[in-house]
């Protein structure tokens, strides 16, 4: 066990809501729109510092104008986050801090609904999917990024006004550079680490001798390349009003036996996949941080199979588990 108890007040549905978890697996289960998902996004916001679904405001329950989590580690140790409806803080060991610091995160493997069809889904729900994920396994992957989307916001500003040359644009160029050369070689290599190990995991799930592939796709191969490419598409990214070129186009391909997965694999077969790729995200924090992560399924159950539910299960075994399903509450 990681994490002992929850208690929330106002947030979203919950005026004020406790929960005590289980050893192992802690079942929460109650109607669609009874609020299971916002407990998960408590418990995620507590641990990692952010929610994955929304900003602050949103999670206020409606008429109130704060929110409270209170969650307490196995070991005693407790966390409350306050959000008083403009900042939010977190308190930890009797120090209030406006973030929650690194040495405090304790690591999640999320899975969402949505996540099974991560194949299919468009290039940017991949790169969302995937930039969670690597934010969570190293600080610098985060940090690299959200200075690159930064530079990217002030320089699509700049080019949406009526006059703009490319001197105006100089200094932004060098920092989408340096970033996202950054964030590119961090992407490329733990692609290469997922695709090592994902067809041997999956075919512990699939019981087969199926091939899969996973291929990180980027225009960018280095600073010098990334910075003539940019001043060379001034002209048309003026006429766009946004950068055309850099690592906020990035893509990822999933191979199925040689051929693109989507479309060539069934959805039993996409479904190993994805739940393969949990598996190698829990062992890659496992490796890079030295904690077993906790798990939040959020409904995910009602889509799987019962040899790929106790799949899950099994391979979760030793993890802290909190699930979510349908169900009369």
């Amino acid at each position: 066990m990681v994490v002992r108890k929850i208690r929330l007040t106002n947030f979203r549905s919950h005026a004020d809501f406790s929960l005590d978890f289980s050893e192992q697996i802690t079942e929460i289960i109650g109607r669609n729109g009874w609020g299971k998902t916002s407990i998960l996004e408590a418990i995620y916001e507590a641990l990692q510092g952010k929610s994955f679904r929304a900003v602050d405001r949103e999670i206020v329950r409606r008429g109130e104008e704060f929110y409270r989590i209170e969650l307490e580690y196995e070991d005693g140790r407790r966390v409350v986050v306050a959000f008083d409806g403009e900042k939010k803080e977190f308190l930890v060991e009797d120090k209030k801090t406006r973030r929650l610091p690194k040495k405090l995160k304790y690591p999640i493997v999320l899975f969402e609904p949505d996540d099974l069809r991560l194949i299919g889904a468009s290039p940017t729900s991949r790169r969302n999917y995937f930039d969670r994920m690597f934010g969570q396994l190293m600080e610098k992957y985060s940090v690299a990024l959200a200075r690159y989307n930064k530079a990217l916001k002030q320089r699509n500003e700049l080019l949406k006004r009526e006059f703009v040359t490319q001197a105006d644009l100089f200094s932004w160029n060098m920092l989408l550079v340096q970033y996202g050369v950054e964030v590119m070689k961090m992407r490329s290599e733990w692609t290469k680490q997922i695709g090592e190990k994902i067809t041997e995991v999956y075919r512990s799930i699939a019981d087969n001798e199926d091939e899969i592939g996973l291929r990180y796709m980027t225009e960018v191969s280095g600073e010098n390349e990334f910075l003539r490419e940019l001043e060379e598409r001034f002209s048309r990214d003026v006429m766009l009003g946004h950068t055309s070129f850099g690592v906020h186009h990035d893509n990822y391909e999933f191979f199925f036996n040689g051929t693109r997965a989507d479309g060539s694999a069934s959805r039993g077969e996409v479904r190993s996949i994805v739940i393969g790729l949990k598996f190698i995200e829990a062992e890659m924090v496992v490796e890079e941080i030295g904690k077993k992560p906790v798990v939040l399924l959020d409904d995910v159950f009602s889509e799987l199979d019962e040899t790929r539910q106790k799949c899950l299960v099994k391979n979760f075994e030793d993890n802290q588990i909190v699930l979510t399903a349908v169900g009369r509450s």
